[in-house]
């Protein structure tokens, strides 16, 4: 009667596990409808790029995913960092207002937060994060924040605390539907979503990173 009782409690924790998908391709609103009869039921977009300029196919990539009844959508913001680029929360700004302007809708703005172009000074990120995310509530959108301990460590440090309250993508490869390998970081107790492969050749043609939430 225990091992029942166990096995029905894993099938409905199961139950409410969504899957989804972030990818840079152009996908057509059937090529969305065709993902959703796949069970991809949300999708994230990059809606600004490293270089400092719009994504337009990210954009096109939302309001398809809406157009085809994909009710989960979100966007994510990957910053310009170099010093020619503009002051964050100017790049925060555009974005919405191109988002407004395009009638994208979305649900949360992610700020992409990986190692990259990011300078070694962590408290010139802090600064940069913060003033995006203030920008991002300024404008009354929803921020949040995608990153992995290792990122989170080299950027701002372990020691930096400031958001346990925004949503958290867990960047983590491990193959894993779930969160069980989550490692505390950030305050974060435990993610909104996790990344859990890479680019793949999905179904419907599309190559996509694939997501998991519950």
């Amino acid at each position: 009667m225990i091992r029942e009782l166990l096995i029905l409690s894993v099938a409905i924790a199961g139950a409410d596990a969504v899957l989804g998908w972030d990818g840079i391709q152009a996908v057509s609103e059937s090529g969305f409808k065709c993902l959703k009869s796949h069970n991809y039921d949300f999708f994230i977009g990059r809606v600004w790029t490293s270089t400092g300029n719009y994504d337009e196919v990210g954009i096109s990539n939302i309001k398809n995913a809406r157009a085809a009844g994909v009710t989960d959508v979100g966007a994510y913001i990957f910053p310009c960092l170099a010093t020619r680029c503009a002051p964050p929360a100017n790049q925060v700004e555009a974005t919405i207002n191109k988002l407004k302007a395009e009638k994208a809708e979305v649900n949360y703005i992610w700020l992409d937060i990986e190692r990259l172009a990011w300078p070694a000074d962590h408290t010139h990120n802090r600064n940069f994060i913060t003033a995006m995310v203030d920008e991002v509530q300024k404008m009354g959108y929803k921020p949040a924040i995608y990153s992995n301990n290792n990122n989170w460590e080299a950027i701002v440090g372990l020691d930096w605390k400031p958001f346990p309250h925004l949503p958290l993508w867990w960047a983590n490869y491990n193959g894993e539907q779930g969160f069980s390998r989550y490692q505390e970081f950030g305050g974060w107790a435990k993610p909104l979503i996790h990344q859990y492969k890479g680019t793949t050749a999905g179904p419907c043609s599309v190559s996509m990173d694939l997501n998991y939430k519950q």
